[in-house]
């Protein structure tokens, strides 16, 4: 068989047409493996996160761990009794921060509501620094306080040019009791 030239370079185009071709599906199958290799891996990788996860998460544990500590409720065997000891302590915060306590009293409770929260109407004549210390230990301390409402005005006193006026501020205040004992 006689090849002519035209027909050589047709035979080796199409050899290298069919070698290319080759190369781009083999080297398509070997990228598609790789990435299968790699979603396995990740695969097992989630499922060993969750097998340590559930081992690690015992529900009674979490519970545990949720539960606030006990410095965070008054305890007090009574609401009055709790009542009481979170109105000193109020006083002894707001003597701390140098600020003067005007009056602090209960707010009428609901005859329905027997829940373990004690509420406090506080109020008081402060500086804007000293209420801020103030609000940030209400907050941050222990027991647990929680600053229902907040409402503050200029004192009527002359006092509005200098740098830290006095200010009115009346407080609405919540904080949990647990009934302990004496």
């Amino acid at each position: 068989m006689n090849l002519n030239r035209e027909q050589a370079f047709a035979i080796g185009g199409l050899g290298a047409l069919l070698i290319i071709c080759m190369f781009a599906v083999v080297w398509t199958l070997q990228l598609r493996g790789e990435a299968l290799a790699n979603l396995a891996e990740r695969h097992d990788e989630l499922q060993s996160l969750e097998r340590h996860m559930r081992s690690t998460t015992n529900p009674h544990r979490q519970l545990r761990n949720l539960a606030a500590p006990a410095q965070a409720f008054l305890d007090a065997p009574t609401s009055g009794l709790a009542t009481a000891r979170f109105q000193a302590y109020l006083s002894q915060l707001i003597a701390d921060q140098h600020a003067v306590l005007v009056s602090s009293g209960v707010p009428s409770a609901d005859r329905d509501d027997k829940s373990d929260a004690i509420k406090l109407q506080v109020a008081l004549n402060a500086t804007l620094p000293a209420l801020q210390g103030l609000l940030y230990r209400l907050e941050s301390g222990a027991p647990y306080v929680l600053v229902e409402g907040l409402s503050m005005q200029p004192s009527s006193s002359g006092e509005r040019t200098t740098a830290n006026p006095t200010l009115r501020v009346n407080l609405t205040l919540q904080a949990f009791w647990h009934h302990g004992t004496i």
